[in-house]
């Protein structure tokens, strides 16, 4: 198992700029594919960004590509959400999730550790 938590969310006006960190625990950490995904109030969970195990693929949601950029930071353990461009339709709790292999996927019931979310929030 690994355990996650997540933080950097907070509120941001439009056209700004958020980072989000996710810390893992484990030492396996390495070799796990890991996503960020989003809810909404009173909408389903959704995909946002995924990376394998190394760093060198990624995916992304077409609502965030061009805006939002995935990365990861093995030695620490963490991994990140840069988020530019903010409009409120970004606004929703934000979930770190790691999948127990190293291929990358963007299937939500794919990952099977999630942390507790962090808000992110966007005014008009």
């Amino acid at each position: 198992q690994v355990q996650l938590v997540e933080s950097g969310g907070g509120l941001v006006q439009a056209g700004g700029s958020l980072r989000l960190s996710c810390a893992a625990s484990g030492r396996t950490f390495s070799s796990y594919a890991m996503g960020w995904f989003r809810q909404a109030p009173g909408k389903e969970r959704e995909f946002v960004a995924a990376i394998n195990w190394s760093g060198s693929t990624t995916y992304y949601a077409d609502s965030v590509k061009g805006r939002f950029a995935i990365s990861r930071g093995n030695a620490k353990n963490t991994v990140y959400l840069q988020m530019h461009s903010l409009n409120p339709e970004d606004t929703a709790v934000y979930y770190c999730a790691a999948r127990f292999t190293s291929v990358v996927s963007t299937t939500l019931s794919d990952f099977r550790s999630w942390g507790q979310g962090t808000q992110v929030t966007v005014s008009s």
